[in-house]
C-alpha cells in the first residue's frame, strides 16, 4: 500500500481546533489506514493506505474529523513521491547564505491556475521571498513565519486553493517519517 502524508490547518494553534494526537490516529486507523503515526501536536499524519488521489484522501479525512471531533478542518494530503520532490526541488537550496531554519514550504491542494499565480507576482513581502512550483510555493523567510505578509490566507485568496505551511525542519523529518513506513510495509502486504 502507499504511503500517504496529511497536513491538517490550524489544529493545535490558539484556543480554536484542539486535538490530541492519539485520538487523531484512532481517528485515521477507523477509516482503515495503517501504521498510522503523527508528528508534533500540529496535525501531521504519516500512513498506509489504499491507493486513493490525494484529493479524496483529504475529503475522507476531513469528514471523519468532522464526523469524530466535531471540527471542520482543512486537509492537505501528499504521496511520498510527492513530499520526496518538494524537498529535492526547493530552489533556495541552491542560494547562498539561506538559513534554512527560515525555509519553508506552503503545500497547496492543487495546482493553481496559471492565471492565479500570475496575481503573485503583486504579493509583496518585504524581505520575504517565495518561489511557486505546481502544488507548492517555497518560502524564504529571514524574520520567521510570524513576521510574514506570505500567510496561507494571502495565498488561499490569490490562487482560490486551500493552503497549509510547514517549517523545512517538519517537512523533512515528515519525509523521513515516510520512508520509514515505506520500509515497515514491505514484504507484510
Amino acid at each position: 500500500m502507499p504511503v500517504y502524508i496529511s497536513l491538517l490547518r490550524g489544529v493545535n494553534v490558539g484556543p480554536h481546533n484542539r486535538m490530541k494526537m492519539e485520538p487523531l490516529r484512532t481517528c485515521l486507523e477507523g477509516l482503515g489506514y495503517e501504521r498510522v503515526r503523527t508528528y508534533l501536536q500540529s496535525g501531521n499524519a504519516v500512513f498506509n493506505c489504499r491507493k486513493l488521489s490525494t484529493a479524496e484522501l483529504s475529503q475522507k479525512i476531513e469528514q471523519q474529523i468532522c464526523a469524530v471531533f466535531n471540527l471542520s478542518v482543512s486537509v492537505i494530503s501528499l504521496t511520498a513521491e510527492e513530499i520526496a520532490g518538494a524537498i529535492r526541488n526547493n530552489p533556495f537550496l541552491a542560494q547562498r547564505g539561506i538559513d534554512t531554519t527560515k525555509l519553508l514550504i506552503t503545500f497547496l491542494s492543487e495546482s493553481p491556475a496559471p492565471s492565479a499565480v500570475k496575481t503573485l507576482d503583486s504579493l509583496s513581502g518585504g524581505n520575504d521571498q517565495f518561489r511557486s512550483s505546481g502544488k507548492v510555493i517555497y518560502l524564504f523567510c529571514p524574520n520567521g513565519y510570524g513576521e510574514t505578509k506570505l500567510s496561507n490566507s494571502a495565498f488561499e485568496k490569490r490562487l482560490s486553493v486551500r493552503a497549509t505551511t510547514r517549517n523545512w525542519k517538519t517537512v523533512n523529518s515528515l519525509y523521513q517519517m515516510a520512508a520509514q513506513t515505506a520500509k515497515m510495509g514491505k514484504g507484510k502486504d
